[in-house]
């Protein structure tokens, strides 16, 4: 099973990005997926998560701003990140607990998200 995250880059203040997460392989059922992030020198974070019933749950500094989204047809997650500043500036990985059957926690490889002041 691999999650491939893509759609990060280099952004100005204020501006949008979407990220876009898809897991492939032998996946038979993907119970939750979210988006993390890591900024230098400091510990990975929720950002936003959603579960297969549509249960989503946004980190307060986001709310408002991004907005998570799933294709569960596609194994495809995407997160619509709208009026960015520069403290978004991080790595953003996702994240996927899913079966093969075996339920397992999986991880993209990350996508750079650079916001400029």
């Amino acid at each position: 099973v691999q999650l491939q995250a893509s759609g990060g880059g280099l952004v100005q203040t204020g501006g949008s990005l979407r990220l876009s997460c898809t897991a492939s392989g032998s996946v038979l059922r993907i119970a939750n997926m979210g988006w993390y992030r890591q900024a230098p020198g400091k510990q990975r974070e929720l950002v936003a998560r959603m579960t297969s019933d549509g249960t989503i749950n946004y980190a307060d500094y986001v709310k408002g701003r991004f907005t998570i989204s799933r294709d569960n047809a596609m194994n495809t997650m995407h997160l619509q990140m709208n009026s960015l500043k520069p403290e978004d500036t991080a790595v953003y990985y996702c994240n996927a607990y899913l079966s093969t059957p075996t339920y397992q926690n999986y991880w993209g490889q990350g996508t750079l998200v650079t916001v400029s002041s």
